[in-house]
């Protein structure tokens, strides 16, 4: 399948926007539905050809954006495990009920290919590391709401024939991610606001990170595959320490920082990577940046755009 007109859900996002563009330097259509309007700091060529103010739990505003388009991707969620925490209830209603939202209107809207971001917590305590058929064991609110988001991505392909395809990202970093408080993010705010940066517990724990271009390239595998009812995980296969991460951070800032240990927070895993045969073997896709150089150029765009906005 080679979509030209693609609706992505969440677009105004850190992904989205990475997405946006990629999937614009393709030559498709895209529009984004979100609750954030898109930056203005992007270049017009960068931008969505259309922008739709809306909730994704919204069944009308889901249903009229999706008309006429060929493919949704679904990126539009409560990110990570402290709000699932804080807001249990918040956390279902945005990722379970927002996910059924997605291919029920492409069931309706007759498109063809739904793509739901899912994430590497499912799994949850199962020992790592992972594959699609691991059984899954979350240990959060966030897991678990991602879990669902995956079963009603195979319910809706056995139900009504779709081509769902939930991929779980791993942590995902690279430019654009300013706002986020994912732990790439964090701790290159910290050493640019403060030259120091908070480790949790000793830093042993481990997680997998991705850079965020290899992830909209996994995602265009994933709309050009022809199959439904999958899940995938799309991850580097690599297990990173934190503090392996602080010390290439720190050693790409080049800056004297200061590390502080600090308590776990309730619902992490201690460690947190996977296996990437399956999408290697059936997307023909694996990360092509290296974690160094990701981070290095990662850096240089929170450097410059990070520092200058304050």
């Amino acid at each position: 399948m080679n979509p030209q007109n693609v609706l992505i859900t969440g677009g105004s996002g850190f992904i989205g926007r990475n997405l946006v563009h990629y999937q614009k330097l393709l030559g498709r259509k895209v529009t984004v539905l979100d609750l954030e309007p898109f930056p203005d700091t992007e270049a017009k060529h960068d931008r969505p050809d259309r922008h739709v103010v809306g909730d994704v739990t919204d069944p009308q505003s889901i249903r009229k954006a999706a008309k006429g388009h060929d493919a949704i991707v679904h990126l539009a969620a409560q990110i990570g495990v402290p709000g699932s925490i804080e807001d249990p209830e918040k956390d279902c209603i945005t990722n379970v009920l927002g996910t059924l939202r997605v291919p029920d209107a492409a069931r309706l809207a007759g498109i063809e290919k739904v793509i739901v971001a899912s994430f590497a917590a499912p799994p949850g305590r199962a020992e790592p590391p992972a594959s699609e058929s691991t059984v899954p064991l979350p240990v959060s609110p966030y897991g678990a709401s991602k879990l669902a988001g995956e079963a009603y991505c195979l319910a809706y392909h056995g139900s009504y024939a779709l081509n769902t395809i939930a991929l779980r990202f791993s942590n995902v970093y690279g430019p654009q991610a300013g706002h986020k408080e994912s732990v790439v993010a964090k701790f290159m705010k910290d050493i640019l606001t403060a030259s120091q940066l908070g480790i949790d517990r000793t830093g042993s724990q481990t997680r997998d990170f991705i850079f965020v271009s290899d992830l909209c390239t996994a995602i265009d595998k994933a709309l050009a595959a022809d199959l439904g009812g999958e899940i995938f995980q799309i991850i580097s296969g690599k297990e990173t320490s934190f503090s392996e991460l602080a010390s290439m951070i720190t050693g790409a800032s080049g800056y004297d920082v200061q590390i502080n240990y600090r308590p776990s927070r309730i619902g992490d895993v201690d460690r947190n990577f996977s296996y990437i045969t399956k999408a290697r073997t059936v997307l023909n896709w694996s990360q092509a940046m290296e974690l160094a150089r990701g981070i290095s150029e990662t850096w240089n765009w929170f450097e410059e755009n990070v520092r200058t906005a304050g």
